[in-house]
């Protein structure tokens, strides 16, 4: 690769190319946040784990694949510019024994790969685990091509394909350690792999359990992935108000844990479910679904996501800003909600 085309550094967001505003740093240093552990974590299981390879269409540095194939290059394979290939190859790998993580931009997985997850992988009951990185608008300057809205509601209207969106760089840790004997096949939603810490050490999960991270009498706040620490924040600053808010981090998308929703509903009266995608079809329309169907009624409720446009090109921080998608934006929202 020439040097030319090495663009890591944007991706992970360590570059300085005066194509961001100040608030994309959110007055931190971007180096002094955990970077992504996937290809870390994955060669450490690796170590005692022959069934683990590892598929990348050609973005090993943008998802640390690179990182397992120091470690381990008889079990990754750069398919290049080929992600619906990368998917099949993926599944015809987990045929013969493996346990795959095919990962490219969530928006050439998820997008244009759904074809391939339904029908080699999840049809099937395939262990492969397709991983799609830099999700939701968090590519911001590379504009529509690269936004990927619209995965979370199509993923989760796949049969026999769990859904999860991974919350910062210890919960990935657990999600990839956890997919290893999960049957069948999996959509891992992350972010730009510096997400900042939700958890000081890797949490123990089970997929379909929601994890609640903040008791609340008055509100439920129901986020997943990139959301979940703008909520917590939020949900601080509502506490101060006097709005005891809790925040219950949903990173199973499908299966949806429904005890959650349904506790929440009977505990706070009021919930508010926060996602970095298209609120049609995502989190906040599983919730509804949820709600509808078991008879609640007298709940104020509300979707808070990116509305069904597509969504200009800027700095990430900024289009979190636009859609109120970081902290103040969901405070904000919750207010609205409660009034």
């Amino acid at each position: 690769m020439a040097d030319w085309q090495d663009q890591s550094e944007i991706f992970n967001g360590t570059a300085n190319t005066g194509l961001r505003d100040t608030r994309s740093f959110d007055g931190k240093d971007t180096r002094a946040i955990p970077a992504f552990v996937f290809g870390e974590e994955l060669a450490d299981i690796a170590d005692n784990d022959p069934r683990v390879a590892v598929l990348t269409a050609d973005l090993g540095r943008s998802n640390r694949a690179i990182d397992f194939a120091a470690r381990h290059p008889e079990r990754f394979v750069n398919v290049g510019i080929a992600e619906k290939n990368m998917i099949t190859m993926a599944a015809g790998m987990a045929s013969c024994g493996y346990v795959t993580f095919a990962a490219t931009f969530a928006s050439f997985s998820a997008l244009l790969g759904t074809e391939q997850i339904r029908t080699d992988c999840a049809y099937p009951k395939m262990p492969v685990r397709v991983v799609g990185h830099h999700s939701g608008i968090s590519m911001g300057f590379y504009g529509t091509s690269h936004h990927s809205l619209e995965d979370l509601g199509l993923m989760r209207t796949i049969a026999d394909l769990t859904v999860v969106c991974a919350t910062d760089a210890n919960h990935l840790r657990a999600v990839l350690r956890a997919s290893m004997d999960h049957p069948g096949a999996m959509y891992i939603r992350l972010g730009r792999g510096r997400d900042p810490e939700v958890y000081a050490d890797v949490p123990q999960i089970e997929f379909g359990k929601a994890i609640r991270v903040r008791e609340g009498k008055d509100l439920t706040i129901f986020a997943t992935g990139s959301t979940v620490h703008p909520s917590l924040v939020a949900a601080e600053t509502l506490t101060a108000q006097g709005i005891q808010t809790r925040v219950v981090d949903m990173f199973t998308v499908s299966p949806l844990d429904v005890t959650e929703v349904l506790a929440a509903a009977r505990d706070t009266g009021a919930v508010l479910t926060v996602e970095e995608a298209n609120r049609t079809n995502g989190l906040g329309t599983a919730i509804a679904e949820t709600l509808f169907e078991a008879g609640v009624s007298g709940l104020r409720f509300k979707r808070h996501g990116v509305p069904d446009e597509h969504v200009p090109v800027g700095p990430p921080a900024a289009l979190y800003d636009l859609y109120k998608l970081d902290a103040p934006g969901i405070t904000h929202t919750a207010l609205e909600l409660l009034k």
